[in-house]
């Protein structure tokens, strides 16, 4: 027997249902723009561990050829989000493409290759002072630095109390980021000291432009998604439908934006299944 048919949720907004009246109506001028962790893949204790849902992959796959484009926009290196994603080589996603580093980085799956800019000066400065720095204030049991390229991370989720941990190290790490001329983007149990001038809501804004879209879909989970929610918030105001989904409900500044709130990575791929069936022929 076939698998049961997918149902479409219907957000909660006005906007959020002109947004996905649009996608529905016109998939092929539509951008359909995905954060990984947390909206792909479950968030876990060691991020080296994320791997994108196994029903993420088939579901983009099959949505992917009957919309203008599919994006995934994440804080992640483009090539690390490639390869923990399982993106390449599959069919139907031959023209995906993965902006990594909030959009400073970019993968195209046409060519295979990863564009990324030079390193800013003050991430390896950053990196090189991070070890003691947590150590001279008493928060190196339980944290752990993630070396991300473009970036560097800082991480509570192991800490005894995680929370407690990410609101101590809040405002000593932003005055470490601001030291070497960064700035300090806060996550799930996670401080990330990165270049200023990209963020999601720019990588989105931008490849939106690029692609020529009369609708969007962004979903993501984390604060560092705001900034594509308010992009799209502005991209409406502009006249261009949009629809805001965000998976899971742990970061409430995000949720409460949202047209359409799933429980986490396994209904984000089922509702990407969904618009597939609903835009098939279309």
């Amino acid at each position: 027997m076939g698998s049961q048919p997918h149902t479409l949720p219907t957000p909660v907004t006005a906007a959020g249902r002109e947004g996905l009246e649009a996608l529905l109506r016109k998939p092929r001028r539509t951008v359909i723009a995905l954060d990984f962790d947390g909206t792909l893949a479950d968030i876990v204790p060691d991020p080296e561990q994320a791997r994108a849902h196994p029903g993420a992959v088939p579901a983009i796959a099959a949505l992917a050829p009957r919309v203008g484009s599919v994006a995934v926009i994440t804080g992640r290196p483009a090539g690390v989000a490639v390869r923990y994603g399982g993106f390449a080589g599959v069919p139907g996603l031959e023209h995906l493409v993965v902006l990594g580093h909030y959009g400073a980085e970019r993968w195209d799956a046409v060519s295979g290759t990863v564009h990324a800019p030079a390193p800013h000066p003050g991430v390896a400065a950053a990196r090189a002072e991070l070890p003691g720095f947590l150590e001279s204030i008493g928060a190196w049991r339980g944290t752990w630095i993630e070396e991300k390229g473009q970036a560097v991370a800082v991480h509570t989720r192991r800490a005894s109390d995680p929370q407690a941990a990410f609101e101590a190290l809040r405002e000593p790490l932003a005055a470490l980021a601001n030291r070497h001329g960064l700035i300090l983007e806060p996550g799930r149990a996670v401080l990330e000291l990165r270049p200023p001038g990209m963020d999601k809501g720019v990588a989105l804004a931008e490849y939106v432009r690029e692609v020529d879209a009369e609708a969007v879909l962004y979903a993501g989970d984390d604060l560092g998604d705001l900034a594509a929610f308010a992009a799209v918030e502005k991209l409406r105001s502009d006249g261009v439908p949009g629809l805001l989904v965000c998976s899971g409900a742990e970061v409430p500044e995000l949720a409460e934006r949202a047209d359409l709130v799933l429980p986490g990575p396994e209904s984000v791929a089922a509702f990407l299944s969904a618009l597939a069936e609903a835009t098939d022929g279309v």
